[in-house]
């Protein structure tokens, strides 16, 4: 048996010099993208349509998948146009489907060039890369005797997975969701049957009729709003003013929020962003991203959350200075400095330079 191994191996070392500098392994994941546990992947094995502007993709993970918890996201690279990018979606299916497989939803939004491209072009077949699910966005234990669910647009999304997932669990349950108009809501279908059979009240605000939910409307749709156990995801607005209004009511521990993006203050300023490696040159105004001015002048910025927790957009700043746009806090660099920043959350306080 020893001697068939060394047999083996020595036959694998062979290959790998003749293919070189491709090895075999980058052969059989060609064939088999699925097979290698160190590079999560997973290939698409359908697309529904959801809304007229949302999908939903059923994903078969490979090797080195890991099961994901109600009301996690998972980081998803795509290729367009030859650039791998990152964005982080929201798992809409339950975790103990027995085929392994899981769904995750996407909206298209303004401007968004990942969402954008799966909404229109994701088919059957496609690979894309994974890493494992994550999130703090989860149903607690023990479960409430009241919950409340308020979301708006792709909020809904976590939720639908927590509902599908552990609905069971729960006896009483609000849905509160904001939409523009009732076509555009994502899961209406689904949503309206599980409050036809009574096993949730759904409570539907279409905004283009009925205007932006506000704090004071929850009090009067849902009069015990505060003896509930409450989770909220949507726009950074909508959060905000939930936050108040709970913490207002000494019920602050009762809310959980999820957010797609960070709250981001207007720093002012700005100045010249410098990326030394690519030479590439940009003008900023100070008041978005250094990762989103990166890639609108086509630099391929490393990203993962884009909100500021996976950390996975860090970069050095080697001079110059930079804002945090969350809290305001400056960041400088001197000439030879080599300061990690996160370019999803910083912004440009005056020249600057980034490695890469």
């Amino acid at each position: 048996m020893a001697v068939i191994h060394k047999v083996r191996a020595g036959a694998w070392r062979v290959v790998e010099l003749i293919t070189t500098p491709v090895v075999p392994a980058d052969y059989l994941d060609v064939i088999a993208p699925l097979r290698n546990a160190q590079v999560l992947r997973a290939k698409i094995d359908a697309v529904r349509p959801e809304t007229e502007n949302s999908v939903s993709l059923l994903l078969r993970p490979g090797r080195g998948w890991v099961r994901h918890e109600p009301g996690q996201y998972v980081r998803v690279g795509v290729d367009v146009d030859g650039v791998r990018l990152w964005r982080s979606y929201s798992i809409t299916s339950a975790p103990e489907r027995r085929d392994g497989r899981f769904t995750i939803t996407v909206n298209a939004v303004p401007d968004g060039v990942v969402s954008t491209h799966l909404v229109r072009n994701a088919r059957r077949g496609m690979i894309v890369h994974l890493d494992a699910p994550t999130g703090e966005f989860l149903l607690c234990e023990p479960r409430p005797a009241k919950a409340v669910f308020i979301t708006a647009g792709s909020g809904i999304t976590p939720v639908m997975g927590m509902l599908r997932s552990r609905l069971h669990e729960l006896t009483d349950v609000v849905v509160v969701h904001s939409a523009g108009t009732r076509e555009a809501v994502v899961f209406g279908a689904e949503l309206r049957a599980l409050a036809a059979d009574g096993r949730i009240r759904l409570i539907e605000r279409h905004t283009r009729t009925d205007g932006r939910l506000k704090p004071a409307d929850l009090d009067e749709l849902v009069p015990d709003l505060f003896e509930r156990r409450a989770w909220a995801c949507g726009p950074n607005e909508m959060l905000d003013d939930l936050e108040t209004h709970w913490a207002d009511g000494d019920a602050g521990h009762l809310l959980s929020t999820e957010r797609f993006r960070p709250t981001l203050i207007s720093s002012g300023g700005g100045g010249t962003v410098t990326f030394t490696q690519s030479g590439t040159v940009v003008e900023t105004d100070g008041s978005e991203p250094l990762l989103d001015s990166g890639e609108a002048a086509g630099v391929l910025m490393p990203s993962g959350c884009r909100m500021g927790i996976c950390f996975s957009c860090v970069l050095p700043l080697r001079e110059g200075a930079v804002r945090d746009l969350r809290d305001g806090q400056l960041t400088v660099a001197e000439p030879g400095d080599s300061i990690p920043i996160q370019t999803c959350v910083s912004a440009a306080a005056g020249p600057c330079k980034i490695d890469l």
